[in-house]
């Protein structure tokens, strides 16, 4: 992993960049096209959304603005809980692309496991077929929910989406994805600056010459986990994308996945599949 484009390859063949650019709670205007046409410039080429965020109309008019082709970037959304069930996503899909100002995706997600998530999987089985997406994956989901839609599925899972970071590890999902060819990504992998006064990763960046911020996100790739870390300051998003010039020693990345809590900073996957509206309450 030289090289900021460093991709791994999905089950079905698909490139994906092992480093992404986070969008989650960057406001849809200014702020998110600015933030995305930064990510570009310093060359981010995994661009990371979802309907929930809205901000899918800025995503697309900083791509536009950038001057980058369609094919040179790695996009991603996915379809909220309340848009669930077999027509409701097809719907969604077609609303994101809209204002995206794309004609596919390059990965679709289920955001939430829910009740209807096999009939949700249906939708996105189609519109795999169909051409309109090059990947599809899930998000949040635990290897029970994994399980049971693999049971029902036509084509498996390529990526699972999840909270990750050295306070949350999640070992046993991470053997399962593996052993069953689905790509671990982490969502919020710096956990929303909560990690930044750990003396381990204070002595380790500076063992390393590095920030905590890179060494908690070349500990991701190094476990095989695709990471896509969020910010709006142009210097950061360029700081947590320098991170293909060092590698950490074994010992060392030992001591972080030490750190394991099993503390989380999102919801707790279960307990939104027990309520899907948990969020607009």
């Amino acid at each position: 992993m030289k090289d900021i484009r460093s991709c791994t390859v999905l089950s079905n063949g698909v490139k994906m960049p092992w480093l992404g650019f986070g969008t989650y709670k960057i406001e849809n205007g200014c702020s998110v096209v600015d933030s995305v046409k930064d990510a570009l410039k310093a060359g981010y080429s995994h661009i990371d959304t979802a309907s929930f965020y809205d901000n899918e109309e800025g995503i697309g008019k900083a791509i536009k603005e950038s001057g980058k082709q369609r094919e040179e970037i790695f996009l991603v959304s996915k379809v909220w809980n309340t848009d669930q069930g077999y027509e409701k996503t097809l719907k969604a899909f077609e609303a994101s692309i809209n204002k995206l100002g794309t004609d596919y995706l390059d990965l679709y997600l289920i955001h939430w496991p829910t009740p209807l998530m096999n009939e949700t999987w249906r939708a996105l089985e189609k519109l795999y077929s169909d051409g309109r997406v090059r990947a599809i994956g899930v998000s949040n989901f635990t290897e029970g929910h994994l399980e049971a839609l693999m049971a029902e599925a036509e084509v498996m899972p390529m990526v699972n989406q999840v909270e990750f970071h050295p306070l949350l590890v999640q070992n046993a999902l991470r053997e399962f994805c593996k052993n069953s060819r689905i790509q671990l990504e982490a969502w919020s992998p710096l956990m929303r600056g909560r990690l930044f006064d750990i003396p381990l990763l204070i002595e380790l960046a500076k063992k390393y010459k590095k920030t905590v911020s890179q060494i908690v996100l070349r500990w991701d790739l190094q476990m095989g986990v695709v990471t896509i870390p969020k910010s709006t300051n142009p210097s950061r998003i360029k700081e947590n994308a320098d991170i293909f010039d060092f590698e950490i020693s074994g010992e060392d990345m030992i001591k972080i996945q030490e750190l394991d809590k099993g503390m989380r900073v999102g919801a707790e996957p279960d307990k939104v599949y027990a309520d899907p509206e948990i969020f607009n309450r």
